[in-house]
């Protein structure tokens, strides 16, 4: 009796990768995205990474996949859907409500994408035990976005995050390192066209050019990544956003596409972080912040930055209820939770 050939080995792949929950798949080879080191330095070197120095602190390895693993030769690049099923700009007129975007609202992406990829691992060093692998998502020296688009997942939309034509651009990256040959998939093609509605849409003009982000400006670094106080001139234009926005991306026409059946459901929004009470989120203590945002990605940046965040977007409301918790936290033992409540007050008092 003759057995059947098996399909190819990246055919198998694919479909042991969809069994783990991506959506979106593709391979690059090691050298494909020859211009990312490039275009790293130009971009650090105009200072847009603020605070961010990871990003410059390891940058050689950042730039190219051997910089990091000098034996990998091809990039298995994943993408994992979040689409969500509501408008993500619906709470802008609810200034008593957070507005927190749309990939936090839900289970942490790092544990969910990583233990898929590590599934997928596993499953390639099953079928060829010789090969090598490493899993990396977020954490990591790795520019996922160019390596994504060289691998035909996408392209870098005008707001430099992925754009795809399937999922628009609701995808969480993930990335394979291996030291097999594999056969690369066609890289995507840019599909922007003379569309501008991201760079129209960012509320502080964080887009110095199309494709380029100025993350100094951009209200998901401020809230998110920027540890301190918030520069006054960008603090209006924040509204009620407490963690990250989704401007950019929500305005996207390609997310038309976009089906909220592929979406992850560990993805989908707990109900206390869909819209969050401003005056909840501005008693939070130490103790109350960790019980709040258990397994959320929001857990990282701690108390004090979520009570910022809370505190610029109550002097936003135009509710002066919130005049008494505010001067509560004028006196804050953190000076940016200070410093934020009372120019919350001041606003409000205006």
């Amino acid at each position: 009796m003759v057995s059947e050939a098996l399909p190819p080995l990246e055919q198998r792949l694919e479909a042991a990768a969809r069994a783990h929950g991506f959506v979106a798949f593709g391979i690059a080879g090691a050298d494909s995205a020859p211009q990312t080191a490039t275009r790293l330095r130009e971009w650090l070197a105009d200072g847009c990474h603020g605070d961010m120095i990871w990003m410059e602190s390891r940058a050689a390895q950042r730039g190219s996949p051997k910089g990091l693993w000098p034996e990998v030769k091809s990039v298995i690049a994943l993408g994992m859907s979040y689409a969500p099923a509501t408008d993500p700009l619906a709470l802008a007129g609810h200034r008593d409500r957070g507005r927190i975007s749309v990939y936090a609202q839900g289970a942490d992406y790092h544990d969910v994408v990583k233990k898929a990829l590590k599934a997928t691992a596993r499953w390639l060093v099953g079928e060829v035990p010789d090969a090598e692998v490493k899993v990396f998502v977020d954490t990591a020296p790795v520019m996922e976005k160019p390596l994504a688009a060289a691998a035909g997942l996408g392209w870098q939309g005008k707001h430099t995050n992925m754009v795809s034509r399937e999922h628009g651009s609701w995808l969480f990256l993930g990335a394979i390192y291996t030291t097999l040959d594999l056969a690369a998939s066609t890289p995507g093609r840019d599909r922007c066209g003379s569309c501008a509605a991201c760079q129209d849409a960012c509320p502080t003009n964080a887009f110095p050019a199309p494709y380029r982000l100025d993350a100094r400006r951009c209200i998901s670094y401020l809230t998110i990544e920027h540890d301190g106080p918030i520069p006054v001139e960008h603090r209006r234009a924040i509204g009620n956003r407490i963690y990250g926005c989704d401007d950019c991306l929500a305005v996207c026409p390609w997310n038309k596409f976009a089906s909220t059946a592929q979406a992850h459901r560990a993805f989908l929004p707990r109900a206390e972080l869909a819209a969050p009470s401003l005056a909840g989120l501005l008693a939070l203590d130490d103790a109350d912040f960790r019980r709040v945002f258990a397994g959320s990605p929001i857990k990282r940046i701690g108390r004090n930055r979520m009570v910022r965040n809370a505190a610029i977007a109550a002097g936003n409301s135009g509710d002066a209820g919130f005049t008494k918790i505010l001067s509560a936290l004028a006196n804050d033992e953190s000076p940016m939770v200070a410093d934020a409540a009372r120019w919350a007050l001041a606003e409000l008092a205006s």
